[in-house]
């Protein structure tokens, strides 16, 4: 813990947060508990700031931590592919091809972002900024948090979820997954070149 810095901190508050939205996602599925929904929902937008704000803290304070950039990776997929993906299973996506595309969807994290680690210097400028991101980052998933946060506002969750639920053999498979799937995808494209603010 001596070695940590700041930033390392506001790392952890990221990690933290997502930790916090999946645990509190399961309370909702173990007892129905709403506003253990909405706060794990509203957990992983600010998992994002914590996620941007940390790159802010070891600039402004001048420290980097020599393991900041695998821990900041640890803490992302917690957030960012974990955490959503319990969200979506707690809220109705659990059906066997659900699952399935769930698990692809955390796998692509982790994918992206050890492929980012091991490339990081290769997208590199002469200063040693990163310039650009190969496929969409992580913290995008944010985006199915919101879908999933308006479905829930509007009680579309469970048997009632957008666009209902098909039998594909032995199992269930709600279209709404594709979302889960889609994210994943352009997570580990080799052709989405972003560039980095």
């Amino acid at each position: 813990m001596r070695s940590f810095v700041l930033a390392d901190m506001v790392t952890l508050a990221n990690a933290s947060s997502g930790m916090a939205a999946a645990l509190l996602a399961v309370r909702y599925a173990v007892n129905g508990d709403r506003m253990a929904m909405w706060i794990a929902l509203s957990l992983v937008p600010i998992a994002v700031i914590f996620d941007y704000a940390d790159g802010f803290v070891a600039r402004w304070r001048h420290r980097h931590s020599p393991f900041g950039a695998d821990l900041d990776s640890l803490s992302d997929i917690v957030s960012f592919g974990v955490a959503p993906a319990v969200i979506g299973y707690t809220l109705g996506l659990s059906g066997g091809w659900d699952t399935i595309v769930l698990i692809y969807f955390v796998c692509c994290g982790i994918s992206r972002l050890a492929r980012f680690n091991v490339t990081a210097s290769a997208m590199s400028d002469a200063s040693g900024r990163v310039t650009h991101f190969e496929g969409t980052p992580i913290p995008t998933s944010v985006v199915i948090v919101m879908v999933l946060m308006a479905a829930f506002a509007t009680n579309a969750t469970g048997a009632e979820l957008w666009g209902g639920a098909v039998f594909l053999g032995p199992w269930k498979f709600h279209p709404l997954v594709l979302l889960y799937a889609l994210s994943g995808t352009a997570m580990v494209s080799a052709t989405l070149k972003i560039p980095k603010p």
